[in-house]
């Protein structure tokens, strides 16, 4: 079997492969368990993320990107491996091509870490290309074209906002806010509020069926089970959509922030093409409620959701790999 061209989202929660031919064929999450005592990887991806706050004390669950850079550069390559493997692309003499997204403000020296990464796992060439472009590319705007799209893609541990125009970016901007972080702000509020510890997992679940930013867009309860701080038992307690937008305000205003300093920066001919074109939301944090309404109050411009948004990237990469001989010529590393 020949080796095929994959693209890779390689995300803080998840991680995504695209086969040129196949689509996308890998959607896991960003985790590894491992037997600290051996430090060997015992799970990797979704059965590794089952284990989460549920393991012994010997064995980890380790999320080995951190806001969108690799933090643990070993185990990012034992993961590499591990989904690679699965999906089968090596072929037998040749290695695959790789094109790996990343954050727009990733330094040299995390850039350097990601290909090598990526290069030890069994890539042949590794190109890296900036997330909000490949995602603006998946979502099926027109980014070649003389025009202003922009781009606001939330993942799990970074958001990116870029207005893009002839196929690259005019204004960006990176900040390390995003899913990974509201989670954290829920966890803390019910902390804070009910004297309760719960955990990730509780947190996520929170997220998904009650949370939403926009003030009375959403009116939903859930019932979560923690353990009480005072006297360590455990509890149940029920929660509200409008306490759960309290607990998102200051988190997502550094987003609405974000993405009014990039407007800020835009020339004026892309910033009426943006008002004609609307803004663009990817990335899973698109999917959290409210969002579309809130960035379209605050940003006085159309802000549509696209479809599929956790696979934009993934997408995108698979429509850049169409060009990778391009993109190899021009060697944008």
């Amino acid at each position: 079997m020949l080796s095929r061209d994959i693209g890779i989202d390689l995300g803080t929660a998840n991680v995504l492969v695209y086969v040129k031919g196949r689509g996308i064929v890998l959607d896991e999450p960003s985790i590894v368990a491992i037997d600290t005592s051996t430090g060997k990887a015992l799970e990797v991806g979704e059965e590794a993320y089952r284990m989460i706050g549920r393991t012994p004390g010997n064995i980890v669950a380790i999320r080995p990107l951190k806001e969108g850079v690799i933090a643990d550069f070993d185990i990012t390559e034992m993961m590499l491996k591990h989904f690679l493997d699965k999906i089968k692309v090596k072929g037998f003499l040749a290695k695959p091509r790789i094109l790996i997204c990343v954050p727009t403000n990733v330094t040299s020296v995390e850039k350097k870490a990601i290909k090598e990464a990526a290069e030890k796992s069994g890539g042949k060439q590794v190109f890296l290309e900036e997330e909000p472009k490949v995602a603006a590319v998946g979502a099926g705007m027109e980014i070649f074209q003389p025009t202003g799209n922009m781009v606001i893609d939330i993942g799990g541990g970074t958001t990116d906002v870029a207005v893009l125009s002839m196929g690259d970016i005019v204004t960006s901007t990176s900040i390390k806010m995003a899913g990974d972080k509201f989670d954290q702000a829920i966890l803390d509020f019910i902390k804070k509020k009910y004297k309760l510890l719960i955990g990730e997992r509780t947190a996520e679940d929170i997220k998904v069926n009650v949370a939403t930013v926009f003030p009375g867009a959403r009116d939903e309860e859930i019932d979560i089970r923690g353990r009480d701080m005072v006297s360590g038992l455990p509890r149940t307690i029920t929660v509200n959509s409008d306490e759960i937008r309290e607990a998102l305000e200051e988190p997502v205003s550094h987003l609405i922030q974000a993405a009014k300093s990039v407007l800020e920066l835009t020339p004026p001919e892309l910033s009426a093409d943006i008002i004609d074109r609307g803004v663009i939301l990817t990335g899973g944090g698109a999917l959290l409620h409210g969002m579309e309404q809130l960035f379209s109050e605050e940003l006085k411009v159309p802000v549509i959701v696209a479809d599929e948004p956790m696979s934009c990237v993934a997408k995108g990469t698979g429509l850049m790999l169409e060009h990778i001989d391009k993109i190899a010529k021009r060697k944008l590393i």
